[in-house]
């Protein structure tokens, strides 16, 4: 029989098929299994609502539920050596009968989990426990196939017509990874959900420069962290959107990779670096010039599979050096040199943008233009001495942190805790409400013994009472001076709101 490549197989899988051979290899990970069996795969199908499967048992007259539990896959086949499991021989022999069923006989473009099992219905004792065959006996195979569109109608793996007849689109022309798996920081821009960016023209213009080239055109961000480096990469998604680029960059989409979404899900060895291939060619043929942004690029280029790392250097070396492929990548000096700067081939191909920690008048500066950010999430007026206080106490007594980062949280917590206190009582006003309950429950407890004879307690019950008394009087008087204060600061707050509007008109 000829042997069709288990990545041909994969891609040929309708995407529900595919997810459910996914969750399969997850499960057999989770259970430390040494291969993923064709259990793994139809406990899968099994559990997925609407699936061929499901709706195949169904129109049989068979519960799921029977089946499922005939399909424990907890004890077999423990796999002692840590590392990605491997697809059984009598998985692949399935899935390669089911698209030569499929392919050939039934005109599919794609394969189902509903032909998987009617390939499985012709030699069951070959690929599932005798009562599992004998329970899925009762599936006419015959009539499955000569109506299997009736059969399985209604199903989610039949979203899209994959006969023959019609045209597929595959994932390249449809854009479907790049959906999956990046984030349009242009897009954002557009919707005004990204801040502004100060006092780094310098660093933004040498990456627009970098991007221009024909070649190795790839910048790479190299700071420490908390100086801004993915904000360098917003800023340049503001002025794509404002045209302050020049031509050649002007109609470019900047998509920013998710690193974390590639890895899920990506239990099979291979699985992660195949799609990192599809969304290299979906950049390639995508009508809009795209420019991929990978923040942390450490953890993706250069890791060498140490501990664990994913290598894709290789796969994006060549792209790099032709210029198909316009990537912005970001990392500290630390994992810079211990990785990008060891591989002389990959460090040629980006070009340094070096960002420095800004001094305290530039964070002044950088706080200057997120304050109308803040003051509208916090709902508070921020001046200016509140603004150089972040940014010179910040320096001065904040350790071990970078400029702007350090700065940017001192005045997030400040106009946090005064956005509390203007909706919350003081700390004051609480520590006495507590005292008084604190009070309350001992009086009660003394009172209580002293009613069934556990001791004479008057002298402590006298004491705790004048005590509450005090504590009372002296909370309704905080409470009194609070909601005043209250009033005068909502009063202040509406008209500094009025006049600024006044000043806006």
């Amino acid at each position: 029989m000829i042997r069709i490549d288990l990545h041909i197989l994969v891609e040929r899988l309708h995407p529900v098929c595919r997810h459910m051979l996914e969750e399969a290899a997850a499960l057999c990970v989770s259970q430390q299994g040494a291969e993923i069996r064709v259990e793994h795969l139809l406990l899968k199908a099994l559990e997925t609502p609407l699936s061929d499967i499901r709706l195949i048992l169904d129109h049989a007259g068979i519960a799921h539920e029977e089946v499922r539990d005939l399909l424990d896959v907890t004890g077999i086949d423990k796999s002692l050596a840590p590392g990605y499991p491997a697809f059984s021989p009598l998985l692949v022999e399935l899935l390669q009968d089911g698209w030569m069923l499929a392919s050939a006989q039934m005109s599919h473009l794609q394969l189902r989990s509903g032909v998987v099992l009617l390939a499985l219905l012709m030699t069951p004792g070959r690929y599932v426990l005798p009562a599992v065959s004998r329970l899925l006996s009762g599936i006419n195979r015959e009539r499955l196939a000569q109506d299997f569109d009736g059969w399985v109608k209604g199903s989610a793996e039949g979203e899209g017509n994959t006969s023959a007849g019609n045209t597929l689109a595959s994932p390249s022309a449809t854009g479907e990874l790049l959906a999956r798996f990046t984030h349009n920081l242009t897009q954002d821009a557009r919707d005004g959900r990204l801040d502004p960016v100060l006092c780094r023209d310098d660093e933004i213009d040498l990456m627009i420069d970098i991007l221009s080239r024909r070649r190795k055109n790839n910048p790479i961000i190299v700071g420490e962290a908390g100086v801004g480096k993915s904000a360098l990469t917003e800023g340049l998604a503001l002025r794509i959107v404002a045209g302050q680029v020049p031509d050649k960059l002007r109609d470019v989409e900047l998509l920013s990779l998710d690193l974390g979404a590639m890895q899920a899900g990506a239990a099979v060895k291979g699985e992660f670096e195949k799609r990192f291939k599809g969304v290299m060619q979906e950049v390639k043929v995508s009508p809009r010039p795209v420019i991929l942004f990978i923040d942390e690029a450490h953890t993706l280029i250069g890791a060498g599979n140490q501990a664990g790392g994913l290598d894709v250097s290789n796969l994006i070396k060549p792209a790099l050096a032709r210029g198909e492929l316009r990537t912005i990548a970001a990392t500290t000096w630390s994992e810079y040199k211990k990785y990008v700067e060891k591989d002389a081939a990959l460090s040629r191909r980006f070009q340094l943008v070096n960002v420095g920690e800004p001094d305290v008048e530039q964070a002044t500066v950088i706080l200057r233009g997120l304050r109308s950010v803040y003051e509208k999430a916090h709902g508070v007026l921020i001046d200016e001495e509140a603004l150089q206080a972040a940014a010179s106490l910040s320096a001065r007594y904040i350790s071990g942190r970078q400029l702007p980062d350090k700065a940017i949280d001192v005045l997030d917590t400040a106009c946090a805790r005064v956005a509390i206190n203007l909706t919350t009582p003081p700390r004051e006003v609480s520590h006495l409400q507590t005292r008084l309950e604190q009070r309350g429950l001992e009086i009660v407890q003394l009172e209580r013994q002293s009613r069934i004879g556990l001791g004479d307690h008057q002298a402590r019950l006298s004491e705790l009472c004048a005590e509450e008394q005090t504590e009372r009087a002296k909370l309704i008087k905080e409470e009194e001076n609070w909601q005043a204060q209250l009033r005068l600061v909502q009063a202040i707050v509406a008209l500094r709101a009025q006049l600024l509007a006044t000043e806006s008109e």
